[in-house]
């Protein structure tokens, strides 16, 4: 018997007080006596949590492919990786060779104030070795209430012994936005890796320190969503006071237009925004309605499609479903989810993976075609938001013996060893990043160094394949070896100017903007 019939009637009933008729009421009457008998005569014991979690995850999966339950585990991750900040010792670490690797301090924390450094290897916690702790079990250590004290043991290259150090743990700020640079003097680029309680905030100041620029690259690649309130407000910073950012339309919910409420930040000035196919719900609000009202051009590819709205139910344990209770519009009307058949997620995701070779406009139907709501440029619905500008994916390359450095996280784990042993070295020859980015090049060596590591970690060398990506390979390990001396900005501009085509697609029609420009206000 599958689990599914047995405790169906737990959270029907649960809901019994939303019945619409007397048939739904008695339907669900029925369950709850199904499970009474059940549970008073079944032949065996029955374990009803975990029962009660596989049958609400399995009603949900017949719905559509959003709604979704979250145990009350994930609740906990997920309030901390949307809000503000959490209270921790503030690092950011790698598990490499079963030692927690510092990868960097967080800026003004409890860490960096005693005096930790990037590379440091914390070996014990409050006198407990963690060598071969896994990676998920790392911030149930370090992370606890602020104000409450921990003794770490740390390995230091170069540092006879062991370092000890108390730490006392604060909050620490959890940032939104990747990258921020000027491309050139009149240029600014941000990438924003999903929205959260602050992301606004963060883009606002990002914007502030950038300033003066007539021109913004927002990249929104491979950022899943997150808050629809902070989508508005990001969109609000370019778009006028009053204009639509999106609407809703559900069965029993009222339909609903959310609006710019204030005037914007960067009301004039050319505007592009960057997308690709993991770029879903809120990133597709903010690139519909840039697209819709003809603020900006949008360059990459087609958006995952997740027009969806989830409202989020708490259940009596700390868990919680996500029921879908209507559907995301862009200004122009297009609906944002791409189309599904109830229960088929094989089938949702396989449409989404055949993106990846074939996403062209071409084959829309007229009946897909919209309008913007200033030029009239033609758009496209039926699904995600199609680019003004598409790009296609290079992977040209893409090798197999690649992908495995990148799965198994060799590059990065030879980058940190390397600057383990160079840092010194680094600072003094390269004072700052222009100096590093002009200078320093991955040598021969380098390239053995790392080539000798993957095939200690099991992963042969292959003489085509690392021609085929060797470029690549070389790139990301002088990307890597910035970010860690100076931050994940320096890794964008590493990798944007030398690797990214759509990026550099962007640039170009900055360039040539009256090229591109058909209507879009700048």
């Amino acid at each position: 018997m599958k689990r599914i019939v047995i405790f169906t009637a737990l959270l029907w009933y649960g809901f019994a007080v939303a019945a619409q008729n007397r048939e739904d009421f008695r339907n669900m009457e029925k369950l709850n006596q199904f499970v009474r008998y059940l549970t008073g005569t079944y032949v065996d014991t029955l374990d009803t949590g975990e029962v009660v979690e596989e049958t609400i995850r399995e009603m949900l999966s017949q719905l559509d492919p959003h709604s979704a339950y979250v145990s009350a585990e994930e609740m906990k991750e997920v309030k901390e990786s949307f809000n503000a900040n959490f209270e921790g010792i503030g690092i950011e670490f790698n598990v490499l060779n079963d030692s927690v690797i510092v990868v960097n301090t967080i800026p003004g924390g409890p860490s960096e104030k005693v005096g930790l450094l990037p590379n440091d290897r914390i070996v014990a916690v409050n006198d407990s070795s963690i060598v071969g702790i896994k990676q998920l079990q790392v911030p149930k250590i370090l992370r606890g209430p602020k104000g409450t004290a921990i003794d770490v043991e740390v390995v230091r290259h170069g540092v006879p012994g062991k370092l000890n150090f108390r730490i006392v743990r604060d909050k620490i700020p959890i940032t939104t936005v990747d990258a921020a640079y000027k491309t050139d003097d009149g240029t600014a680029y941000v990438k924003i890796n999903r929205f959260a309680a602050t992301t606004n905030k963060e883009l606002q100041e990002a914007m502030s320190k950038l300033w003066p620029f007539d021109a913004l690259i927002l990249d929104l690649r491979g950022n899943g969503g997150g808050y629809l309130e902070q989508a508005v407000l990001v969109s609000n910073n370019f778009l006028d006071k009053g204009a639509i950012v999106v609407s809703t339309e559900g069965r029993v919910m009222p339909s609903e237009q959310l609006r710019a409420q204030n005037q914007p930040t960067f009301p004039k000035g050319k505007l592009i925004v960057l997308v690709d196919e993991f770029s879903a719900s809120a990133s597709e609000i903010v690139a519909g309605a840039v697209q819709d009202w003809d603020r900006g051009l949008v360059i990459g590819r087609r958006t995952f499609g997740k027009g969806l709205v989830q409202r989020q139910f708490p259940l009596i344990d700390g868990s919680a479903v996500r029921i879908t209770v209507a559907r995301y519009h862009t200004p122009s009307g297009r609906v944002i989810q791409r189309p599904y058949e109830k229960g088929n997620s094989d089938r949702y995701y396989a449409d989404f993976t055949s993106r990846f070779t074939s996403d062209s406009v071409a084959a829309l139907p007229d009946s897909l075609k919209y309008k913007t709501l200033k030029s009239r440029r033609t758009v496209y619905g039926g699904g995600g938001i199609t680019p003004d500008i598409p790009v296609k994916r290079d992977t040209s390359y893409y090798s197999d013996y690649w992908g495995k450095l990148g799965r198994q996280g060799i590059v990065n784990e030879y980058a940190i060893d390397y600057i383990d042993k160079n840092r010194k070295r680094l600072e003094a020859a390269f004072p700052d990043f222009a100096a590093f980015n002009r200078g320093f090049t991955v040598d021969d060596a380098m390239t053995r160094g790392l080539i000798e590591l993957a095939a200690k970690k099991g992963v042969a060398y292959d003489e085509a394949d690392w021609r085929k990506s060797e470029n690549i390979i070389r790139l990301q390990l002088k990307a890597l070896i910035a970010q860690k001396l100076w931050g994940m900005s320096e890794y964008y501009r590493i990798i944007n100017e030398e690797a990214d085509e759509t990026f550099r697609k962007a640039r170009e029609v900055l360039k040539n903007w009256e090229k591109y420009d058909t209507g879009i206000s700048a």
